[in-house]
């Protein structure tokens, strides 16, 4: 998430900037040792199989053998394991989210037309086969990340989702994770993290066959392992640190805003965090308040310097200006707290998710509770791409069936643009058509 010069060159002197990020570079960059990591790791295991994989297991993930498969009975239990209010929220979480997502599937429909007689063309929605889901379980284990991934497939009709997490350091899966893949409908769950578990659910080597697509958040390696394995599956995207974006003006409240710049701060010290406002003293109000927050934060370890080098506030002349430089930055997560959120809302364009008005917040979203979705576009993606959902596990294929009537409506043209082409092949399929018409009326 950063602003282009062109948009800052044209809006120079309409806005001002009170606080700067710290770091004079993109929160999300490709490495190039990892890169050269993930592709000796990904050629290494489609070479060797179960054995790299289990290999890579051992030194990454502290593997200590046994089956790398959790069992119907390990998976069916893991609420048990865990606190009822606890349990109680996952259920919750992966009801609202399953909830969207059928609303959504319910209007993606299958369709024809007629543009002109004997001329039939459609659109059929189909599910992939295959899913694979990577629920990342390592600093913060995401929990709902099974309700977006797992339970979106679900929802769209995918028939086979297989799953991969990381041991915890005691060798298990992490219960809240693997509870919310169970009630997010997930078909089998494999104990394997990182670069070795895409490269198994991509090649294969897990599941009943390699998967169709791939999705999940994870850290810079598991990153760099879908951006290889793209082409060979399907991905839902490439997403770099967790990004928020706050548009506010003198009616938000700073403690709000603080705190929800914040709560995204917290999911690494790459992720940026952005206050844009119409007010002043908004700005000068917000930067003391994180500090002050920042105080008593138990997350201020990461939080903090996330807030230091990606953190920026800036000020804008007008509202107008505001959503200029808030469409440049296309955010993954973006709040709007305004007196008129409505009017942001009309006309706001590049972003992941949008959280209007003081009672949202992104950690609905982000825990499952508001049942849309958080896998979402980062680093300037919003602009071109949207987040994970239902229609992305669905292929829209389209049909056509000519009756014999709308042959020369067709043929014709075809012979036409085949012959100025010199594709005398194509110019064929029209002109036998067009003799079989002739032949048919004749006898």
């Amino acid at each position: 998430m950063r602003s282009t010069s062109a948009v800052l060159a044209a809006l120079d002197g309409r806005f001002h900037v009170v606080k700067a990020p710290g770091v004079d570079a993109p929160a999300a960059q490709q490495d190039p040792a990892v890169a050269e990591t993930v592709s000796g790791m990904l050629r290494d295991i489609e070479a060797r199989g179960m054995t790299a994989v289990l290999e890579y297991a051992a030194k990454l993930d502290r593997w200590e053998g046994g089956e790398v498969e959790l069992d119907a009975a390990t998976i069916a239990s893991s609420g048990d394991r865990l606190p009822a209010d606890l349990r109680a929220a996952i259920e919750l979480g992966a009801r609202r989210t399953r909830a969207f997502a059928e609303a959504t599937r319910s209007h993606l429909v299958d369709f024809a037309i007629e543009p002109v007689p004997g001329l039939v063309t459609g659109v059929k929605y189909v599910p992939v086969v295959r899913v694979g889901a990577y629920l990342p379980a390592g600093r913060f284990p995401l929990t709902a990340s099974a309700f977006m991934t797992v339970g979106v497939a679900k929802a769209a009709g995918v028939p086979e989702v297989v799953a991969c997490t990381p041991p915890q350091p005691d060798g298990r899966a992490n219960d809240a994770v693997l509870y919310a893949a169970a009630c997010s409908g997930v078909d089998r769950v494999f104990l394997l993290g990182g670069v070795q578990a895409l490269a198994a659910m991509a090649f294969g080597l897990v599941g009943d066959g390699p998967i169709d697509m791939l999705v999940g958040a994870g850290n810079a390696f598991v990153a760099e392992a879908k951006r290889q394995l793209f082409g060979r599956v399907a991905i839902d995207l490439l997403a770099g640190p967790s990004e928020v974006a706050v548009i506010a003006d003198d009616t938000a409240d700073p403690r709000v805003v603080a705190a929800d710049l914040l709560g995204q701060a917290e999911h690494g010290p790459q992720s940026p965090a952005v206050l844009v406002t119409t007010s002043a003293a908004l700005a000068d109000a917000v930067v003391a308040e994180v500090d002050r927050q920042l105080e008593t934060l138990p997350t201020a370890w990461v939080a903090g310097p996330a807030w230091r080098d990606y953190g920026s506030v800036l000020v804008a002349d007008d509202r107008e200006v505001a959503v200029a430089l808030m469409d440049d930055l296309a955010p993954e997560h973006l709040e709007v707290i305004t007196a008129d959120d409505d009017w942001y809302f009309a006309r706001l364009r590049n972003y992941g998710s949008l959280f209007l008005g003081p009672w949202s917040t992104v950690a609905y979203s982000d825990k499952g509770m508001a049942g849309t979705n958080h896998v979402l576009p980062t680093a300037g993606g919003a602009k071109h791409s949207a987040g994970l959902s239902v229609s992305r596990f669905l292929k829209p294929l389209t049909y056509q069936r000519v009756a014999r009537e709308a042959t020369h409506e067709l043929a014709d043209a075809v012979q036409v643009i085949s012959a100025s082409e010199g594709m005398a092949a194509h110019e064929a399929t029209a002109t036998i058509r067009l003799e079989a018409l002739e032949e048919a009326s004749v006898s």
